[in-house]
């Protein structure tokens, strides 16, 4: 349990992450800044705001998939079923319970509206945030989905847990893309997981290598964790791992058309990315493989509807192909009429594998 009035200094640090723009493409943070740090200006009749976490615990080391040529390393939080639509219907419950116990309005919220989950939790003494900013529990490590219920009783709130992170920096380390300029601090601009989920257009080329075989979301810092090794193992069934997202081919989805994206990602998280902007990840994976062998998927996406697809080919093409074989390729597709699968077909001229050398 949380005062709604707990976080004064939650505001001044969105401030300053969206003053350097950190926040990249994520224009919703800015329109709703006000809202989001103060729960009165979201609801003014809020008076306590009740903080709850589910553990997604995977059942086994996630970060393996990334030594899996060919494989795809998708995140954990995303291998099951979408957790708005499991979670909201229990915090929906538990509710109804309250005010049909003590009275009073509610309202629930599951990463659905402006709440900064992660500081009220953390003055909820569901942990401490971690210095990747998400929320470590001495219970179950860095694997919570969090959710509020905002209630109007009275209610009185518990004490925060103590930062228990101490020198450790085994999380800022380890990211693939340095996007922690200092502990506690984010630049989603670099976060792999913002890049593959909500960065809209290309992907930088300077951070492409370093995503590695991420195509959606990026579990280095929370599986590396040192409190994991007392989480238990997520339980339930509908949060557990589809097997068909376990560890699926990158062959496979890269040849995917819209609808059988949207039918292999039924009710999950990643089907609100989009087929163009998951493919255009894929293919990324695809170019950091190494494998020659993906030449012919990467040969077929040339000629994609999408020009975030098509950008994305060249790109893997330029990483795979010798360059006789860029440049025959080049002299077909290169009159691209997006300006930015132009670009790609320029970068990737001087990026080609020489002949004789792949």
């Amino acid at each position: 349990m949380a005062a709604p009035n707990s976080i004064p200094q939650a505001e001044d640090r969105l401030q300053h992450f969206l003053a350097a723009g950190s926040h990249g493409d994520m224009d919703w943070l800015a329109r709703n800044a006000a809202r989001r740090a103060d729960p009165h200006q979201l609801w003014p009749e809020v008076r306590a705001v009740i903080m709850l976490g589910v553990n997604y615990g995977p059942d086994g080391d996630p970060l393996a998939i990334l030594k899996a040529n060919g494989g795809a390393a998708i995140s954990v939080y995303a291998k099951g079923d979408d957790y708005h639509d499991v979670i909201k219907p229990r915090l929906k419950a538990l509710a109804r319970f309250l005010v049909a116990q003590a009275g009073g309005d509610v309202k629930v919220f599951v990463d659905t509206a402006p709440v900064m989950e992660k500081p009220l939790a953390a003055r909820a003494g569901l942990g401490w945030q971690g210095k990747h900013t998400n929320l470590v529990s001495r219970e179950f490590g860095s694997w919570l989905f969090l959710g509020a219920i905002f209630t109007a009783l009275d209610l009185p709130a518990d004490e925060p847990v103590d930062d228990h992170c101490g020198s450790c920096r085994t999380c800022l380390d380890v990211c693939p893309t340095q996007a922690f300029p200092a502990p506690y601090r984010l630049d989603a601009r670099r976060c792999v997981s913002y890049l593959t989920i909500e960065h809209k257009g290309p992907v930088p080329r300077n951070l492409r290598a370093a995503m590695g075989n991420r195509i959606y979301g990026c579990d280095d810092c929370l599986a590396v964790c040192p409190w994991n090794k007392f989480a238990q193992q997520g339980r339930d069934a509908k949060l557990a791992a589809r097997e068909t997202l376990r560890a699926p081919a990158l062959a496979d989805l890269v040849r995917l058309d819209d609808a059988q994206f949207r039918a292999l990602f039924s009710k999950t998280a990643i089907k609100r990315t989009g087929r163009d902007r998951f493919v255009r990840n894929v293919l990324i994976a695809i170019g950091n493989s190494g494998d020659r062998a993906f030449l012919r998927e990467v040969r077929d996406r040339l000629d994609d509807q999408s020009a975030l697809v098509r950008g994305a080919a060249v790109w893997a093409l330029a990483r795979l192909a010798d360059a006789r074989t860029f440049a025959d390729l080049a002299a077909r597709y290169r009159d691209d009429p997006d300006p930015d699968v132009r670009a790609e077909w320029d970068a990737g001229a001087h990026a080609s594998v020489p002949i004789g050398h792949q």
